[in-house]
């Protein structure tokens, strides 16, 4: 890692963690700097940084700061083992949104062909979608529909079925007992990132707000079963190893 060492405004400027953050953290003993110059201006340094992004990523995957501060005073819970959660916990958020996306398009096709619509069906639509309200400001519905509009209707299905073929692929290797680490897994990982860059289009609001959704509501219950955890550790490890 370069050596780096940043003062407390600069640091927020480069990371949009706010300067009062900053130093509420450093009053509270989560993040404090560790250096000091010879004119006495303290300065964060490269495993202050590291901290940081712990601590971000825990508080979007929905920890207390109480609960990071004892997550972190613990010698096993390693820089490796949060990235991993946090990119479990977004992936998993990302899920919601295509299966609405997947009822939204089905129910949309049934109804201009006249074909009945059973209540049931109904009432689950209304349940994801309120989920949706629930979590997600007025701007970002409005980013994602604009999100949509961009892409299109024929891209937005051929990616609803792109989705549904990779999960399958993947549970396949999950249940195959292949290594996370393999190529074969590997290539699933990058697809998988591509289409949930595809999907988010980098908007780091919408990620909070899924993660959010997602802490709150449960994982069954928010993804409507199109994942579990277990699959998503796995694709996890996979990202993780792709990092590296």
């Amino acid at each position: 890692m370069e050596s780096v060492a940043l003062k407390v405004g600069d640091l927020a400027k480069q990371t949009g963690v706010s300067v009062r953050t900053l130093h509420y953290y450093d009053e509270i003993g989560l993040l404090s700097p560790s250096h000091r110059t010879e004119a006495g201006y303290r300065l964060y340094g490269e495993d202050d940084i590291l901290r940081l992004q712990q601590i971000v990523s825990l508080r979007q995957i929905g920890f207390t700061l109480e609960q990071i501060r004892a997550c972190l005073d613990q010698c096993e819970f390693s820089p490796h083992r949060v990235v991993q959660m946090h990119l479990a916990q977004l992936q998993e958020q990302i899920a919601l949104q295509q299966q609405l996306c997947v009822r939204l398009e089905a129910i949309s096709k049934r109804l201009q062909s006249t074909e009945a619509i059973s209540i049931q069906e109904f009432i689950q639509l209304i349940e994801v979608t309120t989920m949706v309200e629930k979590y997600y400001t007025p701007e970002q519905q409005e980013y994602l529909k604009a999100r949509g509009e961009l892409l299109g209707e024929e891209r937005i299905r051929q990616i609803e079925q792109e989705w549904q073929e990779l999960i399958e692929q993947v549970r396949a290797e999950m249940e195959h007992g292949t290594d996370p680490s393999s190529e074969s897994v590997q290539v699933l990982a990058r697809r998988w990132r591509s289409l949930i860059a595809e999907f988010t289009g980098g908007n780091s609001g919408i990620e909070r707000s899924l993660n959010q959704m997602y802490q709150q509501e449960g994982v069954e219950v928010a993804s409507r079963g199109a994942v579990d955890s277990a699959l998503m550790e796995y694709i996890g490890r996979a990202s993780t190893a792709l990092n590296e």
